[in-house]
């Protein structure tokens, strides 16, 4: 990941046409990743990252080898003179074992376990780590192939080998089979992923409001029954967010659910989900709330990705709050869709016992680093603050259905939807973005009444901070608009109690 260097900067990546062959005995894997690009300006050496210990064993161009220069994940392949404007390819001959993943998804590589009828259970996770853990490829999240991606996946001919997209052929070799996947949109690469199992499949055709959205669902054999239960919220997610946020973006490659051994991720158009067919996570709810066991957080927030992660991307990790902030924000607005806003502001609040604050949620740019974990619930709160000042649900709904479109299958910068939102809320927000964003402070209320007068101000805020909260004043809401310096305000009767709305991510403290 990291910079965008010279050596990436000149070509524009348009397609992978990726085949993979898995040994699950031996835990290795071989491939040929065949690399489509398009010359942006005249050179001839392209970076390509594979992490050790897999190795490249050759890399051809126009069906001659071109030499490759090792230095540690990054290699520097050596080509003909490049011409601009010119579309050209390059085959990348790969093996190895790759890295075993310690605890996936976050700390990823190839997940080597077994079923409880002892047939084995892979899959691939590398979000933080990289796709280049296990495969070749340009690991930068600012450059996507715009044509997508065919992946071929190679295993024993007893099991069933699931990828991205729409499965176009099975080819029975006899003791292994292939099956072809292609994805026609652009993907991010670590949503490129390899599952393999003993599985199953069901399906369904949801509508959607751009017509007939096919979902299908692979599952351990073992767990079919229960699968065809849970996996009734996935319909009831398109739903939500599709009211929410605009059309599934990936209606051509389809919407798939994928058993796996670990927890999920949001693998793009390959859900993968190891929930345990319970709801809550894993069972348990994060907000405290009690609303978080009705529905299975890993079918609904990592599905949630494919608006925010999948379909908006992030240019640089240190974004990655584009990601995991609006994802967690959706949790709550599929709570709203199903139950009701109470539910939704409800289930948001309680999920604040969860903020640390420890750093920014923003990290450093071009160095490969994110922000705070803060980036899933803080950034869900902020999210939830700003709908309340918009005070127009609506509008809202507008605005984030707006970013799905403006932003349709592309990569972004923070400042980009920062400024989008902005617009749409018609306001200046520079303040508010630079508090919660790029500062571990939380703006704290300070107040105190007195008969029919109320005083306030801001402590713990960066210049010129002055977002307005509503305060319930003997129960009835009122706006005040605080500032760092104290400020008073009349009210018609005697104040017998006041306190901030909970929909505000501030702190507050009464003074005596």
């Amino acid at each position: 990941m990291g910079s965008i260097t010279p050596e990436r900067a000149w070509w524009d990546l348009q397609h992978y046409d990726l085949s993979v062959e898995v040994f699950p005995d031996k835990k290795t894997i071989k491939g040929i990743n065949t690399i489509t690009y398009t010359v942006l300006e005249s050179a001839r050496i392209m970076q390509i990252e594979l992490q050790e210990p897999m190795k490249i064993d050759k890399a051809t161009q126009g069906g001659k080898k071109v030499s490759v220069k090792r230095k540690g994940s990054v290699h520097y392949i050596r080509l003909k003179k490049q011409k601009e404007g010119q579309q050209n390819t390059l085959t990348l001959h790969f093996s190895g074992a790759p890295k075993i993943a310690v605890k996936p998804p976050w700390d990823g590589g190839y997940t080597w376990q077994k079923d409880k009828n002892g047939n084995h259970f892979i899959a691939t996770s590398n979000q933080g780590i990289g796709a280049s853990i296990w495969w070749p490829n340009k690991d930068h999240p600012a450059d996507e192939p715009d044509q997508g991606v065919n992946l071929a996946i190679t295993a024993p001919s007893d099991l069933v080998g699931v990828g991205n997209g729409r499965l176009m052929k099975t080819v029975d070799h006899g003791k292994t089979k292939t099956w072809h996947w292609k994805v026609i949109n652009p993907i991010n690469n670590y949503g490129v992923n390899v599952n393999i199992g003993d599985y199953v499949n069901f399906s369904e055709v949801h509508e959607g409001i751009s017509g007939n959205l096919d979902m299908d669902y692979w599952v351990l054999r073992e767990n079919l029954e229960k699968a065809k239960v849970q996996f009734e919220q996935a319909p009831m997610m398109i739903r939500a967010f599709e009211y929410w946020f605009g059309p599934y973006p990936f209606y051509e490659d389809s919407f798939k659910l994928v058993e796996v051994p670990y927890l999920g991720m949001e693998h793009q158009s390959s859900v993968t989900y190891g929930n345990k067919y319970t709801n809550g996570y894993l069972g348990n709810d994060l907000s405290g709330s009690g609303w978080g066991l009705r529905f299975d957080f890993i079918i609904i927030h990592e599905a949630g990705h494919e608006w925010f992660a999948n379909n908006i991307t992030n240019k640089d990790v240190a974004d990655m709050w584009l990601h995991e902030g609006f994802t967690a924000y959706s949790e709550n607005l599929y709570l709203n869709y199903h139950y009701s806003a109470e539910a939704a502001s409800e289930y948001v609040v309680g999920t604040r016992r969860l903020i640390q604050n420890d750093r920014p949620i923003i990290g450093t740019y071009g160095v490969r680093n994110e922000g705070s974990s803060d980036m899933y619930y803080k950034g869900a709160n902020i999210l939830h603050t700003l709908r309340q000042l918009v005070e127009d649900d609506k509008k809202w709904r507008e605005m984030l259905r707006g970013l799905n479109k403006e932003f349709y299958h592309q990569t972004v910068t923070s400042k980009q939807v920062e400024n989008y939102l902005a617009k749409g809320f018609g306001k200046d927000l520079t303040e508010f973005w630079q508090q919660y964003l790029r500062t571990t402070q939380v703006p704290k209320l300070e107040y105190k009444f007195s008969n029919n007068e109320l005083s306030f101000r801001y402590v713990d805020i960066i210049e010129n901070f002055d977002m307005p909260v509503v305060m319930m004043i003997n129960d009835k809401e009122e706006w005040i608009f605080p500032t760092s310096q104290w400020k008073t305000k009349e009210c018609k009767s005697d104040i017998r109690s006041a306190v901030v709305k909970s929909d505000f991510y501030i702190n507050t403290e009464q003074i005596e």
